[in-house]
């Protein structure tokens, strides 16, 4: 793992850290911030494609067994955030939607899954001359 990818695991870490004791009633987010779903939808799509994305280039360089600590890192983290902003929205807005995170999540993952199913080609065959 790099320095980024460290420092990233702090912040996915600390994020996850503040949506679990909101849970459990330790620290009051609710009434924060407020998103509205097409922005909170969108935000979980490109952070989807991002994390697909990176996580597509690092495996390329990387032996197979980092490779799949990093799917799971590149997986798994980065929803914290998604997490944290929803439970720092009004008790309005989660009543009107109560599983926006859970679609979220769903939006995250299929948006993740796009370019790790998009194969890139395989170069054309060089044409043999003489």
């Amino acid at each position: 793992m790099t320095q980024l990818e460290r420092g990233l695991l702090a912040l996915f870490g600390l994020c996850w850290l503040m949506t679990v004791a909101h849970l459990f009633g330790r620290l009051p987010l609710a009434g924060r911030y407020d998103l509205s779903l097409y922005v909170y939808f969108g935000l979980a799509a490109a952070m989807g494609w991002l994390a697909g994305n990176v996580w597509m280039a690092r495996r390329r360089r990387v032996d197979r067994k980092l490779a799949t600590r990093l799917l799971l890192f590149y997986l798994f983290a980065p929803p914290s955030g998604l997490y944290l902003l929803h439970a720092a929205a009004s008790f309005e807005s989660r009543r009107e939607a109560p599983l926006a995170a859970v679609w979220a999540l769903g939006v995250y993952v299929v948006f993740f899954l796009v370019p790790v199913t998009l194969k890139p080609k395989a170069p054309p065959s060089r044409p043999k001359i003489g």
